[in-house]
């Protein structure tokens, strides 16, 4: 293993810099790109049945993994070292992790040696840790069912206020679900085609949440241009109508790699201790979805809560940390590897890192072959 990690690391530096003078070169844990079908302005709602390589089966076990997730193996091209050709498969390992102090604070300033990975409960050696800030391809997923009649104006002005929040080389999308979800805009860099599509918002219907979510999700995964990927929810949580379970959109998020941000504009709680109300149910989902995916879930009581929501999500995606490290575990099986992140403390400070719960480990090609 330490020899296959010495080598790993020669070939990573040599590319690095032969490639330096004429294209840049992002190494990252990805499979080759898909060669995604762009979808139709309004797609009807998803079942099930989806494409095995966008969505879960039936049984909630993700089928065909063949796309860009972060935690896939990278290859690297094949290197002539005399009279063999030796191809070697980075597996490299790549993640995003939010680091927090106690009052919720983002943490700037450290260093590989601050970060403890753990992949089923078996310590990595970290590679690399950066906290560059790179473009992100996001999307808005907004509810307009009929239970948020009278909120379209508010949610509208929360949509604008994330938009606000876009930079030059950000893209994002728009997508508007009832029963059936449909994207608004596709994915753009222009903010102006992004207020405009907030401006054909209508409301009527009813709500496919989880629908609009594993939609959405496949949707950035196929055609977002950015290696970091990121959906903002702006809903009142009440799922009513959707085909696909929690679980199935659970299994999704972790095979496309994409952050859920959530905002529930939720209905006033009901007293009763006993039964949860429809309000408790939708912020428990809204919060599981959420942090399943290493991002974060609001609930603002007011309007005015929005701009600094809009800015806390920007700053959350911008002040990740990209934490990299080749698995002590070789084995390319397609089976699913949890991760938990430790940060050491600063003295009496103790901080949290909110990062995804695993990833898919993807078969591999062999390593070398020989050179006729």
């Amino acid at each position: 293993m330490e020899i296959k990690r010495q080598l790993q690391k020669i070939t990573f530096f040599s590319l690095t810099f032969a490639m330096a003078g004429s294209i840049p070169m992002q190494i990252s844990a990805q499979d080759p790109a898909r060669s995604p079908q762009s979808p139709p302005a309004s797609q009807p709602k998803p079942s099930t049945q989806e494409k095995s390589d966008q969505s879960p089966t039936a049984a909630g076990k993700p089928a065909g993994k063949s796309g860009n997730a972060q935690g896939a193996p990278s290859e690297e091209p094949a290197q002539d070292m005399g009279n063999e050709t030796i191809k070697i498969d980075t597996e490299l390992v790549q993640f995003d992790v939010t680091v927090i102090d106690q009052n919720n604070n983002p943490i700037y300033g450290l260093h590989k040696e601050d970060f403890t990975v753990y992949e089923d409960k078996v310590k990595q050696q970290v590679e690399y840790v950066s906290s560059e800030e790179i473009p992100i391809s996001f999307g808005l997923v907004i509810d307009t069912s009929g239970s948020m009649r009278s909120k379209i104006k508010t949610i509208s002005d929360a949509s604008l206020d994330l938009i606000k929040q876009k930079r030059d080389d950000d893209e994002g999308f728009v997508v508007q679900f009832k029963t059936d979800y449909e994207v608004v805009q596709e994915f753009t860099q222009d903010e102006n085609d992004l207020e405009y599509a907030i401006g054909q918002l209508f409301t009527s219907g009813g709500t496919s949440l989880l629908d609009a979510i594993i939609s959405s999700s496949n949707y950035a995964h196929q055609k977002g241009k950015r290696r970091r990927k990121a959906i903002i929810v702006i809903s009142d949580g009440l799922e009513q109508n959707s085909l696909v379970k929690e679980q199935q959109v659970i299994e999704a998020i972790k095979e496309n790699e994409v952050q859920l941000y959530m905002i529930g504009f939720l209905e006033k709680e009901e007293g009763n201790p006993f039964i949860k109300s429809p309000a408790q149910k939708a912020k428990e989902l809204l919060t599981h979805l959420a942090e399943d995916s290493g991002g974060r879930a609001f609930f603002p009581t007011s309007l005015k809560e929005i701009p600094m929501i809009a800015a806390q999500i920007a700053k959350d995606l911008r002040t990740q940390y990209i934490v990299s490290y080749y698995p002590s575990n070789e084995k390319r099986d397609g089976a699913y590897r949890k991760l938990r992140v430790d940060i050491a403390p600063k003295g009496n400070q103790r901080f949290v890192a909110r990062a995804r719960q695993g990833y898919y480990a993807q078969a591999t090609e062999k390593v070398a072959e020989s050179k006729e």
